[in-house]
Order: structure tokens, then sequence, then C-alpha cells
């Protein structure tokens, strides 16, 4: 008899985590799971809870309930150097750091894997100059941090995450501040990097693209989980976001494609628009 296969143990799983501030409960009662070396987007309205489960996931706070688990063991048990060996972030505001160029940034990713007395190799040093290019900040490499653009900060934290060479990749927002063409080279960058990634994600089309899967937060609370074909429908947007539209297959890559209807200010209402919409709809085939 041929021997079994051992089950893969999950990337991440998360497991009943609620978060309670002050008198608001903010995140209820969330659980999944995420397998290795997967996209993972984290969608829902302002407000939603997405930065707020961000935070419990990489340990700036502790859920009020409920467990992490990162490769099967439970991220309270981790060393703070071990775990920013496994886990790296990129938050949603750029930090500022005082007389550091560029590069300086970038090598800071090498931290958790040096002693107190190890300096920089040969190799070392090629990984921050591979970052710079992949992240195209070759020009601004000895260039002061202060004096980037706010997306080239951005994306100068992305690179110090790639040097860092987490097991994990955490962003909350990472195509704040950048155009359209480095909002999708970011994203193509980090889901090729060929590491397990979690990141929230304002723009349902880019999520939709790039991502295997999706969560959708509303109100602290998961409301759908799945592939984007299996979260992204109108009724659901609908619901949620409070807005109409409809939802198309995307010519190039065939996950839904979100085309929004207008005229919120005007109606005021989104079941305004969509009785608007279907009128529009009707006359058009009549």
């Amino acid at each position: 008899m041929a021997a079994t296969a051992p089950a893969l143990i999950p990337a991440l799983v998360v497991n009943q985590l609620s978060w309670r501030h002050d008198d608001s409960q903010i995140l209820t009662d969330i659980s999944f799971s995420l397998t290795a070396n997967k996209m993972l987007g984290i969608i829902g309205p302002n407000g939603a809870g997405k930065s707020s489960l961000l935070r419990c996931l990489y340990r700036y706070i502790a859920p009020s309930c409920g467990t992490i688990s990162l490769f099967g063991q439970d991220i309270s048990q981790f060393h703070g150097k071990v775990f920013a060996t496994q886990v790296a972030v990129v938050q949603q505001d750029t930090p500022q750091f005082f007389d550091m160029n560029t590069s300086q940034l970038i090598a800071m990713g090498l931290t958790p894997h040096k002693g107190m007395f190890d300096g920089y190799t040969a190799e070392d040093n090629q990984l921050v100059n591979d970052a710079i290019n992949q992240v195209g900040l070759a020009d601004k490499a000895f260039l002061q941090y202060g004096q980037l653009s706010g997306g080239e900060k951005q994306r100068a934290l992305i690179a110090r995450a790639i040097v860092q060479r987490p097991k994990l990749l955490i962003l909350d927002e990472p195509t704040n501040h950048l155009d359209i063409r480095y909002q999708i080279q970011i994203l193509e960058l980090v889901k090729n990097l060929g590491i397990t990634v979690i990141a929230s994600i304002h723009d349902l089309n880019l999520a939709s693209a790039m991502c295997d899967d999706l969560l959708l937060l509303h109100k602290g609370q998961l409301v759908a989980q799945g592939t984007p074909t299996e979260v992204l429908t109108e009724a659901r947007i609908g619901e949620v976001f409070e807005v109409c539209c409809e939802v198309t297959e995307h010519p190039q890559h065939a996950k839904p494609l979100i085309n929004y209807f207008y005229g919120y200010a005007q109606q005021n209402s989104t079941k305004a628009v969509s009785e608007k919409r279907l009128s529009t709809v009707n006359e058009g085939q009549s």
C-alpha cells in the first residue's frame, strides 16, 4: 500500500479572533486559514477592521480572544527577532527615517538576520541592490529617504521587506500614494516573490486581479471568503459597499471586473442608482 502524503500545515490559521478597544468591539469572531505561497487580499469599506486585523497578525496589538498560528506555532510564542525573520510588514503610513539614504533604509531589512557585531557581506549588498532594482529605485539609491515622494517611500519600504526574506509578507494598503503603473507593478512583484502574502487592498479590481483568495470584512466581521469570483458578486458589493455595479469577466485574466454606476450625489441612494441602471438597460433592449 502506498504511503499517504503528510498533510500540509497552512501558513497561517486564525481561529475565532476578536478584538475590543475600550468600549468598542472592533473585530468579532474571525476565522480563516491561508495556504503557503498564496496571496490573500483583505477588502472592505473604511472602518471595516482591515488594519486592525493586520495589526493582530503582526503582533502590534493582541487580540482580546482567539488564536493565530504561523506554520503551526502560536505567534505569541515567537521570540521577537525570530518573528522578524518570519514576518515582514509594510504599514499604510510611511514612517520618517532621518539621516538615511534609500540604500541604507532598505538594508535595514537585513537586521533580523544579523548578530550584534556582524557586518555586511557581498551577498547582503547584492540582496539590497536587487531589491532596489525590483522596485524601480536604482536612480534614487543614494538620495536621502526624506527627499523621496510618497510613492517612492512606499516602494523603498517594500524593498526593505524583500531584503528581510520573510515567509509571510503583510502589507496594509501598499498601493497608497502610487500611480497606476506602480500599483500594478508592486502587487505583481509581491505576488511573484514565492512567499505567502496578505495585503489589504482598497481597489476591488486590483484585489480581484492579483489575489488568489479574498476576505471581505464589514463592521468588524468576516462576511465572505474565497476566490475573487466567489466573493465579488454584485449583490454582496451592493450590500457591503452600498454602490451599484455590474460584475463581468475580465478579458485578460477572467476574474471579476467591476463596473460601477454613478449618480449618488443626485440620487443619494444606492437603490435609486440601481433602479436607474435597470431602467437604462430596459430602454436599450426595447
